[in-house]
């Protein structure tokens, strides 16, 4: 864990040519995270990745706002249109329906399982070439889109491809916390890693 005296400390040094692991032996291996995290180097570009938020949440406002600094184009669905005029003004790029969105660079997180309109949504975004849906929602309470996409026609294996849970397991409980935890699963599901502490 980094102390906020570390914090201090770190920053002091970004400036400097000179790290004691940046020129190193004939043992030295090229990091290039470590480049991009002291600022010697571009972070990557968006790469066509999009993340689609469904429904004008705190969670989803703040998990925009960290996925436009990770690189992807981020993209608020709000078919309410107070709610999606109040997001407008906030500056977020909203859309009134998931199904003119995904390509197969998408993700399409439902961040709020009690609106009428989720199995709708659901049924969109699986229509789309999107690369991962999941919804928001506790593993210990009823799966309320499961009926929900049934009712609409949905097939079965169509609704398994949605996940539930979602994110990475940090007993993340605030919406900037529970954003964090659901990009940093994103993230390791598109790098193909597992996510938590385990290093290769």
């Amino acid at each position: 864990m980094t102390s906020e005296h570390d914090h201090g400390h770190q920053h002091e040094h970004l400036g400097h040519e000179h790290h004691g692991h940046e020129h190193g032996g004939p043992d030295h291996v090229h990091d290039a995270a470590c480049e991009v995290a002291h600022g010697r180097a571009a972070p990557a570009a968006r790469d066509g990745r999009v993340l689609v938020a469904v429904f004008a949440t705190p969670v989803a406002q703040y998990l925009l706002r960290y996925a436009a600094d990770a690189g992807y184009q981020p993209v608020l669905v709000e078919p309410d249109s107070q709610l999606a005029k109040d997001a407008d003004e906030a500056g977020f790029d909203v859309r009134p329906d998931v199904g003119s969105v995904p390509d197969a660079g998408t993700d399409v997180v439902v961040t709020d399982h009690h609106r009428e309109e989720l199995g709708i949504m659901l049924r969109d975004a699986l229509a789309t070439p999107a690369r991962w849906v999941g919804i928001m929602g506790s593993p210990r309470a009823e799966p309320p889109h499961l009926q929900a996409l049934a009712m609409l026609g949905v097939r079965p294996d169509e609704i398994a491809r949605v996940h539930r849970p979602i994110g990475l397991n940090i007993g993340s409980k605030t919406p900037p916390e529970i954003a964090i935890a659901t990009l940093a699963g994103l993230i390791a599901d598109r790098n193909k890693r597992p996510g938590g502490f385990h290093f290769d």
